[in-house]
């Protein structure tokens, strides 16, 4: 969850988020950056004091190729289940190694260098659609978010909850 502290005013070079790397290891198969470049089906579910257009964006780790998307909230502080369909890139180097295949971020605010066309492919830095709301921008503003996942294919299945115990076993894999 996130709660703005004062109205501030994004700068062009600005932009607050909140974002999730995924492992190339875990990315391979979507074959991004080839012709046989999958799609992938984001769902989250979405609480905010606001409504209106709001943003995020998938892009690979060096910054180079990104999707601006936009989801909307039409009723504040209701939950709202979101699904988001993006076609996989067919051009743009993704790693599938243990480096960042791909970076999954929710915006919370953005200046006009980190905002361009939604739900279109971009050879630069965009984190946010243009003229998505920013929570940032208003003072007390609220915004929670949960039940993220990102799968291939077109259709959204239920949230896939896995006991501590083998959550804590895939996470030992980056302890040392």
């Amino acid at each position: 969850g996130v709660t703005s502290l004062s109205s501030y005013s994004v700068g062009a070079g600005d932009y607050f988020a909140v974002h999730q790397k995924i492992e190339g290891f875990n990315t391979a198969d979507l074959a991004w950056g080839t012709v046989n470049a999958k799609t992938v089906t984001l769902s989250f579910w979405v609480y905010s004091s606001l409504t209106g257009s709001f943003g995020g964006a998938i892009q690979n780790s060096a910054e180079t190729r990104s999707y601006p998307f936009s989801y909307t909230v039409s009723s504040a502080n209701t939950w709202t289940q979101i699904t988001v369909t993006i076609p996989g890139d067919t051009t743009g180097t993704w790693l599938t190694t243990s480096g960042i295949g791909m970076w999954v971020i929710f915006n919370l605010g953005a200046g006009a260098t980190f905002s361009g066309t939604a739900n279109t492919w971009a050879a630069t830095n965009y984190t946010n659609p243009t003229g998505a709301v920013s929570i940032v921008g208003t003072n007390g503003a609220t915004w929670y978010i949960t039940g993220v996942q990102l799968e291939k294919g077109s259709t959204a299945t239920s949230f896939d909850y896995r006991p501590y115990g083998t959550e804590f076993a895939l996470c030992q894999r980056y302890f040392y």
